[in-house]
């Protein structure tokens, strides 16, 4: 979860303790994801202890997170629903609100974070009114790129997702040779997003305009909200000059029901399912690295570098890390944690922030790299080391898809971190 989400999340929870409205009620949170976590998080912070965490997928029926059991939604039916409250931080909320209203549920829902804030569905005249003038900011942010980018053809991506940043970019110029497009400008929420987009400039200096091949790119940063509205209004006007690139997206089509039936790898999705390319399309490869400006500090090939974080996966136990730092530090090699922000490097180890085009530099003087599996990986899928990919062993939304089975990386240590696990009985056997 980014941090204008988790603030937003924060506030509203903020809201209801000072509304008294969860204080004595039966916790429950629906989908179990990252942001579901980050929520019983704040909740276990603030004194409170959810019941369960409902979900649709079997197979996480019977796990917990930190004492939380995973259960079907039917099972709030068994308590009193007056007594109870479901939160619900995870993207689909509307349709689990009407999941629950469907099972009978007549007790109180929240929504702590609002992703897709133009997805109201009241037809009251406040309602109509703040849903006119978000039409109306969003027109005026496709006006304004238009006017900057004349006669470029919009790519606008709705996810602050650098793996998917990644795929969109690798697969992208297939996509504007077909449909004839010599200009591009690509619509990002945030600078790391833009950082991605910026490694396929190949123009060395990071210029904002570049020339790739036979096209010309540009890319431009937006807020979550912004991009919303410059979505909702590319939607209602029915832009033929602007294009959804995601693989989640059902503003267009029903792409993702396809992994209810088959296993999909993400790259393909957005090869074939995104920009509709043949399966064996070779995607194009980042060139616009730079070298981290403190290289020296890493001592060459007798280091690893370690990241443990991402916004968009569920996170793993802390004691997971601890092992890895003590098996490479008995090994005698430096150990370096990659941080962004506030975030604290691994007891042990040394912090480090690469710019995303200098990463590369810095694992491959390490010789070493070990990182849950997130976005980062993707940008380091070329780099010349060893590398190890941790996967938390969960369903890809409410798929029956590990998601080992939708991010496995060629070329890497694919690692599952399972109850019971131990880094060391891992790392030999791969």
């Amino acid at each position: 979860m980014d941090k204008q989400h988790y603030e937003e999340m924060v506030s509203t929870l903020s809201d209801l303790e000072q509304e008294g409205k969860i204080q004595g009620k039966s916790i429950y949170l629906f989908g179990h994801c990252n942001a579901t976590e980050e929520l019983a998080d704040l909740l276990i912070s603030r004194g409170y202890h959810p019941v369960a965490i409902l979900d649709n997928n079997r197979n996480k029926h019977g796990n917990d997170y930190k004492g939380i059991s995973i259960v079907p939604p039917s099972d709030i039916l068994s308590k009193q629903q007056e007594e109870t409250l479901v939160c619900i931080a995870a993207r689909a909320y509307a349709a689990m609100s009407d999941q629950l209203k469907r099972l009978g549920y007549k007790g109180q829902v929240k929504k702590l974070v609002d992703y897709n804030s133009y997805a109201d569905y009241s037809l009251s005249d406040e309602t109509i009114a703040r849903m006119r003038a978000r039409a109306a900011r969003g027109m005026k942010a496709l006006d304004s790129v238009t006017e900057k980018y004349p006669g470029y053809f919009r790519i606008l991506c709705p996810f602050q997702a650098l793996g998917d940043i990644y795929f969109m970019m690798s697969y992208l110029p297939y996509f504007l040779e077909k449909r004839k497009k010599k200009k591009c400008v690509i619509c990002v929420i945030g600078n790391a997003c833009s950082q991605v987009v910026k490694l396929y400039f190949n123009n060395g200096n990071g210029n904002v305009k570049a020339l790739v091949g036979n096209f010309q790119y540009a890319v431009e940063i937006f807020s979550q909200k912004d991009i919303d509205e410059l979505i909702q209004a590319a939607i209602y006007t029915r832009d033929q000059e602007s294009y959804i690139a995601h693989q989640d997206r059902p503003y267009v089509n029903d792409l993702f029901k396809a992994l209810y039936r088959k296993k999909i790898p993400l790259e393909q999705i957005y090869c074939c399912g995104v920009f509709g390319l043949p399966k064996d399309t070779a995607p194009v490869l980042p060139t616009d690295f730079a070298e981290y400006e403190e290289l020296e500090i890493i001592p060459k090939n007798n280091a690893v570098i370690l990241s443990p974080y991402a916004k968009s996966v569920t996170a793993l136990p802390i004691e997971i890390w601890n092992d890895v730092v003590s098996y490479y530090k008995n090994l005698g090699k430096a150990c370096f944690t990659n941080v962004v922000g506030d975030e604290k490097p691994l007891e042990g180890t040394i912090a480090i922030s690469p710019k995303i085009n200098e990463i590369r530099s810095v694992v491959e003087r390490a010789g070493c790299f070990v990182g849950i599996r997130s976005g980062m990986c993707d940008v380091l899928r070329t780099a010349d080391a060893e590398k190890t990919a941790l996967f938390p062993d969960y369903n890809y939304c409410d798929t029956q898809w590990k998601s080992i089975n939708m991010y496995y990386m060629d070329g890497w240590n694919n690692i599952v971190v399972k109850d019971g696990f131990r880094w060391e009985d891992a790392i030999c056997l791969n």
